[in-house]
């Protein structure tokens, strides 16, 4: 039977055809409220890749949206993890990594598209070499408009206020304001980085072995940059792929459903991600410096917000 949101019979075979035992590739995904993109998410898997043995699984973190009902009716073969309450991104997607069984896990956000053979030509790059670990695509989003934070430097305090303060933009050629998202690095070059967007990054499953799964105290953010730090400093190499193209709307669905709490747990974040890989290496002060900066940030962006609002 055909079911709707498939342009055709043969692509909705393919799509059934992806549940088998012994899985090469597992897609997990995160949902809140996101209804309205996950058709269009899902249906751009088939055409990712060029194998069969695949699975999807996706974490629906409380949605009011219909999206739970969504995905029973019309993709019965999706595997679907539900939480009573939103127990934010990180949490969610490891439910779905530890359920998962492909040699391969693709983390990607559910207003993501995938571009033809976008899972496959990062697939053969892994496959080149064993001691590549994470891989993250060329992002664009839905003007094609190149999102440079798919690729990652090291988010040490100097890259990050350049980055606040917006010197990353000013002098987009000059390593020293670019470190965090590397605006210094052609889009189209394939490039060795610190980290990779969590919008859609394809995982080595000996990685996981290695390391373990996303630290949960990340409620949301920062997780992947901590994730691909903490592979990197255990000796896996991390690439950005632009070969490789993935549509990313951004913003839709997530945390950003609760925009007052996505602020919240953005600034957060970075605190989380600087104390725990950062903070022995500066003198306290500095990081008691850090922590009012980052409160002070907050404190202004709830306040902007509202005014907004």
């Amino acid at each position: 039977m055909k079911r709707s949101g498939w342009s055709g019979a043969s692509e909705y075979g393919r799509y059934l055809a992806g549940y088998n035992a012994n899985m090469d590739v597992s897609f997990c995904v995160v949902n809140l409220n996101a209804k309205n993109h996950l058709n269009d998410c899902l249906i751009s898997i088939p055409g990712s890749l060029d194998t069969t043995s695949y699975e999807i699984i996706i974490t629906d973190n409380n949605s009011n949206d219909g999206s739970v009902e969504y995905i029973r009716e019309h993709y019965p073969n999706v595997s679907v993890i539900t939480n009573s309450r939103n127990e934010g991104y990180t949490k969610a997607i490891n439910q779905a990594l530890k359920c998962s069984k492909g040699d391969y896990k693709v983390i990607l956000n559910p207003d993501s598209i995938l571009m033809p053979n976008s899972i496959s030509q990062i697939l053969q790059f892994l496959r080149s070499d064993d001691s590549i670990g994470i891989v993250g695509p060329k992002v664009i989003d839905d003007s094609g408009v190149f999102q440079r934070s798919c690729r990652r430097g090291i988010a040490r305090p100097a890259a990050v206020f350049s980055y606040f303060l917006g010197l990353s933009k000013l002098f987009p050629s000059d390593k020293k304001y670019t470190g965090y998202h590397l605006n210094h690095l052609n889009a189209d070059d394939i490039n060795e980085v610190s980290g990779v967007s969590g919008s859609c990054m394809v995982i080595r499953n000996n990685v996981i072995d290695d390391i373990g799964y996303f630290d949960e105290q990340y409620f949301a953010y920062q997780e992947d940059s901590d994730y691909c730090l903490t592979a990197k400093n255990n000796g896996w190499k991390i690439y950005y792929y632009p070969e490789s193209i993935v549509k990313h709307i951004g913003g839709q669905g997530g945390s950003h459903s609760v925009r007052s709490r996505a602020i919240f747990e953005w600034h957060r974040s970075y605190v989380r991600y600087f104390y725990k890989h950062f903070a022995n290496d500066y003198p306290n002060i500095f990081n008691i410096f850090y922590l009012i900066i980052m409160i002070a940030k907050l404190i202004f962006t709830q306040i902007t917000y509202v005014i907004k609002k």
